[in-house]
C-alpha cells in the first residue's frame, strides 16, 4: 500500500511559515502576548460527521451544504459557548464541517449525495490571521462504515448508509477472523497508513495557511464498551440492539480497530512540525459507548436519529446530544489550556 506522507514542498512552506510567525512575535510590543489572550481568537472548526454531529436536528440548510447534515448545535458550538462562560472568546470565521468527508478533503473539493453539488476544500477556510483550527478526521478515510458492513447483514442492505463491505464473498459473522489476518488483515494495515499521511499533510496544511494557528486534532467518542455482554440488550424505550446483529465476538475486534484509529491520531499530533495537541475522546468516553443505556453518548447503528427525510434516519453510531456535549467540555478544557500556556 502506498503511504501518504506530507510533501516536501509544504514541508519546507510551513517551516518557513512557523520561523516567520516566530519572528514576527519577537518583534512585537512588549506585553502583546498577554493582551492577545483576551482579545477573541479567530478560529476555524473542520471536519466530518462526528464534528458536524450528524443526526441532531435541526440541521443547516441552505441549499449548498443540505447534505453535510451539520447540526444547528455542533460540538463546536457548545464548546465555543462553555468558552465564552469563562472569558474566553473564540471569533468563528467558519465552520467547514462537513458529513462523509475524508481526510483529503481537507485539500480536495467534497463530493456531496447528489451529482454536481461539491463543497470546497475545508483548508480554504483558513486565514492568515486564523489562531486555532480545531476538527476531527480520519474515520472516513480508515473506512469505519465499510468496516461495520463487512461484519454486518442488516448494515449490507441498508440503502442510505455509503460504502460496501471490504470483501462482500466473505460473511458477516467472520469479519472478526477477517480483520486479524489475511487480505483483510492486509487491507487494514494498508489504511492505517494511508490515515496517518493524510493526517500529517492535513497538520502541515493548516501551518501554512494558518502559521500561527495552533492545531488541535480531536479523536472520536468510544463506540464499544469493555463489557461488550451490554451490547446484547437494547436501550431503554428502543427495539434494535445497539450493534444491530454484529456479533458478540466482533465487538472486542471493533474495539481494537477504533484504539488503534485513536493511536494513530495521537501520533500524528505528537509528530507533526511545530507541535499540535490532542483530544482523547475515546479515553474519556467508556462510560457513554452505544451500548451504555441511558447514559449512552452514541446513538445505536440503526437506532432512529433526530432527522425525519421523510422516515428517520438512523444514528449510524453518531454522537447524541450527550455525545455532543462530552465532546463539547472535552474540546473547551482542552483550548482552555492551550490559550493559558
Amino acid at each position: 500500500m502506498r503511504r501518504t506522507t506530507k510533501s516536501p514542498v509544504v514541508r519546507r512552506l510551513a517551516a518557513a511559515a512557523v520561523a516567520l510567525s516566530s519572528c514576527l512575535a519577537l518583534a512585537g510590543p512588549a506585553g502583546s502576548a498577554g493582551a492577545a489572550a483576551a482579545d477573541p481568537v479567530p478560529t476555524v472548526f473542520f471536519g466530518d460527521s462526528y464534528t458536524a454531529n450528524f443526526g441532531i436536528a435541526p440541521f443547516n440548510q441552505d441549499g449548498k451544504r443540505d447534505f453535510c447534515f451539520q447540526a444547528k448545535e455542533t460540538y463546536p458550538t457548545v464548546a465555543t459557548r462553555r468558552l465564552a462562560d469563562k472569558g474566553i472568546t473564540l471569533d468563528v470565521q467558519s465552520d467547514v464541517s462537513c458529513g462523509g468527508a475524508l481526510v483529503e478533503h481537507f485539500w480536495q473539493e467534497q463530493e456531496l449525495l447528489l451529482p454536481g453539488m461539491t463543497v470546497p476544500p475545508q483548508q480554504d477556510a483558513l486565514k492568515q490571521d486564523t489562531q486555532l483550527a480545531v476538527g476531527s478526521m480520519g474515520g472516513n478515510t480508515l473506512g469505519f462504515n465499510r468496516i461495520l458492513k463487512q461484519c454486518s447483514d442488516e448494515l449490507r442492505g441498508h440503502p442510505l448508509l455509503p460504502g460496501e463491505p471490504v470483501d462482500g464473498d466473505e460473511p458477516a459473522s467472520k469479519c472478526g477472523e477477517f480483520f486479524e489476518s489475511g487480505d483483510g488483515k492486509r487491507w487494514l494495515d494498508g489504511r492505517f497508513e494511508q490515515v496517518g499521511g493524510d493526517l500529517e499533510e492535513l497538520l502541515d496544511r493548516i501551518g501554512y495557511f494558518a502559521p500561527d494557528a495552533k492545531r488541535v486534532l480531536v479523536g472520536y467518542p468510544r463506540l464499544v464498551p469493555e463489557d461488550t455482554t451490554k451490547c446484547l440488550t437494547a436501550a431503554p424505550g428502543q427495539t434494535e440492539l445497539p450493534f444491530a446483529d454484529i456479533s458478540k465476538d466482533a465487538l472486542p475486534v471493533l474495539d481494537q480497530i477504533q484504539k488503534r484509529l485513536n493511536d494513530v491520531m495521537k501520533k500524528a499530533a505528537a509528530d507533526a512540525e511545530g507541535g499540535a495537541d490532542f483530544v482523547d475522546l475515546y479515553a474519556h468516553t467508556g462510560g457513554n459507548t452505544a451500548c451504555d443505556g441511558a447514559d449512552r453518548g452514541i446513538g445505536g447503528l440503526l437506532e432512529d436519529s433526530q432527522i425525519d427525510l421523510g422516515a428517520k434516519v438512523p444514528w449510524y453510531a453518531h454522537p447524541n446530544e450527550k455525545g455532543r456535549d462530552i465532546q463539547a467540555e472535552q474540546v473547551a478544557d482542552t483550548v482552555e489550556q492551550i490559550l493559558n500556556r
